[in-house]
């Protein structure tokens, strides 16, 4: 009966009469803490940053067409970072991302002005060529098992010697020849290339592009049972596997997304100019991969958003811009490139400590 009456008092007394326990895990954190967890702020900020301060030291940079040539070199950048960045969240690199641009375009020139038949036969031959370029790297990951920067390096290379050696083969020189006179050119030059009269502001098709495939990129991701198999992919493959994730298809497309990337820049660099330089695009791998890092995508996979891309190619368009209508010396670009990129890693690491904070 004692026993009884000791348990009596503990059964009947209410939660409510003494103080709230909370271990931490259910508090809910205030806004600006969840507010940095998401991986895109801290880049958002550091190109508001930046914009104020071009925008004091060079006061030309104020002009319509000053902001308008910032967006064009952004959306260039900024085009090919997104499937860099998707595939980045997904757990591997593409080095040769940077090359692949100017094989499309080099594919596209030859086969139209070699073979004389019309551009868009060019450009759906640099398509499929683009797309399997991707296939392939994405299907030596997975069934090698071989890191990504090992076969993509290897991709790279090949590309890096055919592009030169094959368009000397062909046309006897290191560029393609002039298509400008060729038929269907006027027309792939109004997709690719042309340009938008915005209030007497010439803004570049490529700007709009780069915003449409922003918002799409952002709605996969977040809406879409592919985009939870990205970061599932990302995040632990043998996990996702475990749960019904088809891994291996999931990065073969994410590879395929970064070739199709690299055959619509190197189709607008094609129609901008009408000829290639089989030499180029060394080097514009690592743009495109710090941009995405910038924008908060985790080298190790799993996290990122495209919404923070998009910031990270504006700040490389702005500094790079921004440092010619300053009036200063250019050879300080890559440097400066290379403090933001260490800026960006550190504030992504403070915002990822601060959001996880209790």
């Amino acid at each position: 009966m004692s026993m009884t009456q000791q348990a009596e008092p503990a059964v009947g007394t209410s939660p409510a009469s003494g103080p709230k326990q909370t271990d931490g895990r259910t508090t809910r954190r205030p806004l600006a803490i969840r507010l940095l967890a998401r991986p895109e702020v801290g880049v958002f900020l550091g190109a508001v940053a930046v914009l104020i301060f071009f925008l004091i030291a060079a006061p030309s940079l104020r002009q319509g067409s000053s902001i308008a040539t910032v967006l064009y070199q952004s959306s260039t950048i900024g085009i090919m970072a997104l499937p860099v960045a998707l595939l980045m969240i997904g757990g591997e690199f593409d080095l040769s991302s940077g090359v692949a641009v100017i094989s499309s375009a080099l594919v596209a020139s030859m086969i139209s002005y070699q073979l004389t038949m019309n551009v868009w036969v060019g450009v759906i031959v640099a398509l499929f060529a683009s797309l399997a370029v991707g296939a392939f790297n994405g299907w030596m990951v997975v069934k090698t098992g071989l890191p990504s920067f090992l076969v993509t390096l290897g991709t790279f290379l090949i590309l890096q010697g055919a592009n030169l050696a094959v368009t000397k083969l062909v046309t006897g020189n290191v560029a393609t020849d002039d298509i400008s006179n060729m038929d269907g050119f006027d027309q792939a030059k109004k997709i690719f290339a042309s340009s938008v009269d915005i209030g007497g502001v010439e803004v570049k098709i490529t700007v709009f592009y780069w915003l449409a495939f922003a918002a799409l990129a952002t709605w996969v991701l977040l809406r879409t049972k592919y985009g939870n198999w990205i970061f599932a992919v990302g995040g632990n493959k043998e996990s996702a596997r475990a749960v019904g994730v088809p891994v291996n298809f999931t990065k073969i497309t994410l590879f395929m997304l970064v070739g199709f990337g690299a055959w619509f820049i190197g189709m607008h660099n094609l129609f901008s100019f009408n000829t290639v330089q089989s030499g180029e695009g060394v080097g514009q791998e690592l743009i495109y991969i710090a941009a995405a890092v910038i924008g908060g995508c985790l080298l190790t996979g799993g996290s990122g958003s495209a919404i923070g891309p998009v910031f990270g190619a504006f700040m490389f368009g702005m500094v790079n811009q921004g440092i010619v209508f300053a009036g200063w010396n250019p050879d300080w670009f890559k440097a400066l490139l290379g403090v933001m990129l260490l800026g960006a890693v550190l504030i992504n690491l403070w915002v990822q400590r601060t959001a996880t904070r209790r």
